[in-house]
């Protein structure tokens, strides 16, 4: 066996968790896919020194979470729009774009029980039992996992505060091990870990906003969701949304908060006609949320944005529509479908 064999087989199974830690400490799955290429490029530099004191998968993890470190450091956090000013209050005021935010995107597929990656059309657990973890926030973040709520609560922690805490609470490390391998005592990973879900717990949502509805409710409302939007069924649409829901679009700056609102502007800018949209299902941070299509002039259906939408047993609470077509590549989807007519968006989950 070749050097580079012995080190593909030793550390090749570790990739699909490492692309979600790196996720999860930055936001972003491009920059994820990087840091991930840069831990493997330093990993195997250093291979030769590697003497196994630690296991592959803990030095590994040293190499990504120093990676994203300093990413972090140069780049700062990824928000969505709600994390940098209020909703308007006027569904026909001008929308503010904000192209020079480092937006928060979306992460294809889920997370497989090992905290591996699962593919982009199935859905996984997006989490391990918590344990003996007692803290609200470590409950919210063990259970959330790579949830798109948790991830932009990660964004308003430090680059240290999110490492410590999806290494202890999301992976569930050891206090010791999350120590060694942050260069740090068993004493300041324990404060700081306090410090750190006090944090979070204002940033998240309530644990009863994270809650979801049991499966056949879920499949059942998105199922329905998917089809107001096609048929351009307004009123369909309303009955769907939560009273306090929000709107989001990045990488507009604007955003709306309220049921009347919300489907007032979805209806006015994109219901205009049964078949002005096409949405396919997929998975986006263990969820079931759908890629949209609009028809151009031709017939065809050219991609348009990604809609992750977020459940509880009241109805929907918030729809982040990322408007970057970039997207549509992480996810494997082609830019356009030729001209079919618009059928149920086929459920991937």
């Amino acid at each position: 066996m070749t050097v580079s064999e012995d080190f593909t087989g030793l550390t090749g199974r570790f990739r699909g968790e490492l692309l979600a830690h790196c996720y999860r400490m930055l936001g972003s799955a491009d920059e994820a896919e990087d840091l991930v290429q840069e831990t493997y490029l330093r990993a195997w530099r250093s291979y030769d020194g590697f003497e196994g004191r630690s296991s592959v998968r803990t030095w590994l993890y040293r190499i990504a979470t120093n990676v994203c470190l300093t990413a972090i450091e140069r780049r700062g956090r990824r928000p969505l729009p709600s994390g940098l000013g209020g909703p308007a209050e006027d569904a026909a005021a001008p929308l503010v774009a904000g192209p020079e935010v480092p937006w928060l995107q979306p992460f294809p597929g889920g997370l497989a029980p090992a905290g591996g990656l699962a593919p982009a059309g199935g859905l996984a657990p997006a989490g391990g039992p918590v344990g003996g973890l007692g803290d609200p926030a470590a409950v919210a973040a063990s259970r959330a996992g790579i949830r798109l709520a948790f991830v932009a609560a990660l964004q308003y922690l430090s680059a240290r505060q999110r490492a410590l805490l999806i290494l202890r609470d999301v992976l569930e490390w050891p206090a010791a091990e999350v120590a060694d391998l942050l260069g740090t005592t068993t004493t300041a990973v324990n404060s700081g870990l306090r410090r750190a879900r006090a944090q979070l717990a204002q940033a998240l949502p309530a644990e009863d906003e994270l809650a979801e509805p049991a499966e056949p409710d879920r499949r059942a409302v998105l199922d329905r969701f998917a089809a107001a939007i096609q048929n351009a069924d307004a009123s369909l649409l309303a009955e769907l949304l939560r009273e306090d829901v929000a709107l989001e679009m990045p990488p507009l700056l604007t955003w709306f908060t309220g049921r009347q609102t919300v489907a007032g502007f979805i209806a006015t800018h994109f219901l205009t006609e049964p078949g002005g949209l096409r949405l396919v299902s997929i998975v986006a941070n263990g969820q079931r949320a759908f890629a949209v299509y609009g028809r151009g002039p031709g017939g065809a259906y050219h991609a348009h944005a990604m809609l992750v939408p977020t459940l509880t047993p009241a109805g929907i609470a918030r729809i982040v529509a990322f408007q970057d077509t970039g997207l549509f590549r992480l996810f494997g989807l082609p830019p356009e479908y030729r001209a079919v007519a618009a059928g149920p968006a086929p459920a991937q989950d």
